[in-house]
């Protein structure tokens, strides 16, 4: 592999004024987090793992940088994108993407043939550009669901595993996909994408590869999702099933006389069917501000699976097939050829005319943030499992660090995906530094937080009902006015410790859209909302979301 390259803005060897107002910015958040220069690059006897501690009371959790990137990305070699692997990677870059990841659709072409083509395009996009970090990945038709990214450490087997991955558990190839042929095999497909992700850790375990990773996608765009499958797959390998899309791609979809009057963002444009779980109300078909209904709903399915006590990350990405209004369009097939046979799209073609789309590039709206105290590709594999991840559109923030600690400890705490140890009525602290946006978003707007939210949940052990989407002791606890404020702040929020161990998580705003949320103005006074179809403008309407940190409240 190419020499890896530190990005730009955390490369001592790039002048500070080579840099751009959020790479300046991003530079001064991890010269704060002590990382700059080799601290970064080689890790440091001074910079702690990524483990939060589990015995005793408090906690330390390490300094971290925040390292911006996209695990859902696609290109010519999916059935149903247009670009190049380079057009994809110039675009990341622009956009000051850290990593990505190219997550092609399974299909018998892209196994037989295409796979293997991808991964000398990825060691070439891996050599063009050495100060990103590019993994290969797949597209999961998960058997009796929706979709998986799929994604490994670069290591001589990377492209090996996901074949033989594709071909032995994809559910389109099998045809074990959902409402095949009634009861029996619906139970077998379910069975069946739990194996596929026990032998993805069998493969960790055994040392193939160095890592490999699973984050469900758009998980309540068709409701073929149920809570008790995703149950079921963080149940079957915690360490390598770790989250869902809290927000899908495709937040161009519903741009007002753009694609159509019935677009919505993340193209979330279903109805129930025969094939989708029937637990779930039709308002779960919908994004709110652009999220999933799963993730936006505070009390509903995520919040459910976070009350028992155990970390599902979210995240959130472009999905990018066909960015809204460029001038691309699909090359023509030589003859003979087609997608099954080659496992490759012909590469675009530039015209004069916009063509239909409904996606971002990477990093030009959607980003996830993960926290690592070095860089490379194993240390965001470790600070996606970790939970260290927060979330924004619109690049509404520079900057998010988040900080739970006892008030008589003097120590940093624990962050995003931690653990806090206390005792019974003890008094905690939530510190939330925000660095404001430093420069104009892509859409040409300065983006201004204008609020942060506390949400805090009970946590009561796994239900007895898998099939639950409600927690019904989790709400909006705490709202801060931020309007107006710049730059990097601290918020102070003090906390008790009850009876019972919780969790606290985050969420705040632009502040344009909102109103009460899904299960009312008692548990989310001023929640996201769905946009009416054909009039989503998504810059007009952007929020950050952070992961949980759990409290484990110990007797006297």
């Amino acid at each position: 592999m190419t020499e890896q390259q530190l990005p730009a803005w955390a490369d001592p060897s790039v002048s500070p004024a080579r840099l751009d107002a959020q790479g300046v910015s991003r530079r001064g958040l991890l010269c704060r987090a002590g990382l700059f220069g080799a601290a970064f690059a080689l890790g440091s006897a001074a910079t702690p793992a990524l483990a939060s501690p589990r015995g005793g009371f408090g906690g330390e959790d390490p300094r971290l940088a925040y390292l911006v990137g996209d695990h859902h990305v696609h290109s010519v070699y999916s059935h149903d994108a247009k670009y190049t692997f380079s057009q994809q990677a110039r675009a990341a870059a622009k956009y000051g993407l850290d990593w990505m990841v190219f997550n092609e659709h399974s299909n018998f072409g892209h196994a037989y043939h295409g796979a293997k083509l991808e991964h000398a395009e990825i060691l070439k996009a891996r050599a063009q550009n050495p100060r990103q970090l590019i993994f290969q990945g797949l597209e999961w038709y998960i058997p009796a669901a929706e979709h998986c990214t799929v994604f490994a450490a670069p290591g001589p087997h990377e492209t090996d595993l996901l074949t033989q991955f594709e071909l032995a558990y994809d559910g389109k190839l099998l045809g074990y996909t959902e409402g095949s042929a009634g009861a029996a095999d619906t139970a077998r497909n379910e069975a069946h994408a739990v194996k596929a992700i026990k032998w993805l850790a069998e493969q960790r375990r055994s040392g193939y590869v160095d890592d490999v990773l699973v984050l469900a996608n758009h998980p309540l765009r068709l409701g073929i999702d149920s809570p008790h499958e995703m149950r079921n797959w963080r149940d079957a390998a915690p360490e390598i099933m770790v989250g869902l899309e809290g927000a899908p791609g495709a937040q161009g979809a519903a741009i007002p006389g753009w694609r159509g009057s019935t677009s919505v963002r993340g193209e979330y444009e279903n109805k129930p069917t025969a094939q989708s779980w029937a637990g779930y109300p039709a308002d779960a078909f919908l994004t709110y501000g652009g999220f999933d209904w799963a993730t936006a709903t505070v009390g509903g399915l995520w919040d459910s699976m976070l009350a028992e006590g155990r970390l599902f990350t979210i995240t959130t990405n472009s999905d990018n097939h066909r960015t809204v209004f460029d001038t691309w369009k699909n090359g023509d097939w030589p003859a003979g050829q087609n997608f099954d046979n080659t496992g490759k799209l012909p590469d675009p073609v530039n015209t004069d005319t916009p063509q239909p789309g409904s996606d971002f590039w990477p990093g030009e709206f959607s980003r996830t943030h993960v926290g690592v105290t070095r860089y490379g590709y194993r240390a965001v594999m470790a600070g996606l499992r970790a939970g260290r991840v927060w979330l924004d559109h619109g690049h509404l923030l520079d900057g998010l660090d988040v900080r739970l600690k006892r008030d008589c400890d003097a120590g940093r705490g624990v962050t995003l995906g931690g653990r806090l140890r206390v005792r019974k009525g003890e008094r905690i602290s939530l510190y939330v530094t925000v660095t404001t946006a430093s420069r104009p978003n892509p859409q040409g707007i300065l983006p201004e937080l204008a609020h942060v939210d506390v949400i805090r949940g009970a946590v009561r052990g796994p239900v007895a009902d898998r099939d639950t989407w409600r927690a019904p002791d989790t709400r909006v606890v705490q709202t801060r006015d931020v309007s107006g404020r710049k730059g990097t702040y601290t918020l102070r929020v003090p906390l008790t410790a009850g009876d019972e161990s919780f969790y606290v998580r985050l969420r705040g705003s632009d502040g344009n859209r909102h109103g009460a949320g899904y299960l009312g103005a008692s548990v989310d006074p001023n929640g996201p909302v769905p946009h009416e179809p054909g009039n989503g403008d998504p810059w007009a309407d952007t929020w950050f979301y952070s992961n949980p940190i759990f409290v484990d409240v110990a007797g006297d």
